[in-house]
């Protein structure tokens, strides 16, 4: 994950993301990426839920 920060309290999952961070242009180049799971991510403490989380903007 890049930037992505995941935690788990009882049934409050909290997703954090620094938008001030920058990883460069999408595969389009369309957009710069501010934070990926790279895909669906499993949450710690509760495997079965899967999180998939793309954050951009506007180039």
């Amino acid at each position: 994950m890049k930037n992505v920060e995941m935690a788990l309290e009882g049934n409050i999952l909290t997703i954090k993301v620094d938008i001030s961070k920058e990883f460069g242009l999408s595969s389009s180049g369309k957009t710069i990426i501010i934070a990926s799971t790279e895909g669906n991510q499993s949450v710690t403490g509760a495997e079965t839920i899967k999180v998939g989380l793309n954050v951009y903007k506007k180039k």
